[in-house]
């Protein structure tokens, strides 16, 4: 059902210096930062040759991802973004095995213009999953 890696996303309480670390230590090519206001978060994006870095940093003071800063002042690994074909028949049949999809369960257009849905960290082994349609 899953497909390839789209991307791994790290919450980063600078980040302009954390787009400056991979662009100017790790010699990586990165996007201007993209705000989300539906998600409470602004990104950039890392492009590899085989995914992408999405860096993280909060949006407001509503921000969901403004906890997780709190509790890793440092920053950290946040999610991993797997492809699906069709989101909302990936949330069914994950539904119908246990999954919890977070929020309401309808999908919600991501930083890239697509359809995402987040899965509880609880049923995956401790790890926050982004499902993104292709």
């Amino acid at each position: 059902m899953i497909g390839r890696l789209n991307h791994i996303a790290i919450v980063v309480p600078d980040l302009a210096a954390a787009a400056t670390l991979y662009r100017e230590t790790l010699g990586a090519t990165v996007s201007a930062p993209h705000e989300l206001e539906e998600h409470g978060v602004t990104t950039v994006f890392v492009d590899l040759p085989n995914t992408k870095i999405e860096l993280l940093h909060p949006l407001g003071g509503q921000s969901p991802i403004a906890s997780f800063l709190e509790r890793n002042p440092s920053g950290g690994v946040h999610h991993v973004c797997y492809e699906v074909d069709d989101i909302r028949a990936a949330r069914d049949r994950l539904k119908a095995r246990g999954a919890r999809v977070l929020g309401d369960g309808e999908p919600k257009l991501g930083a890239h213009g697509k359809p995402v849905l987040f899965l509880h960290p609880k049923d995956f082994l401790g790890t926050l999953i982004e499902l993104e349609e292709r």
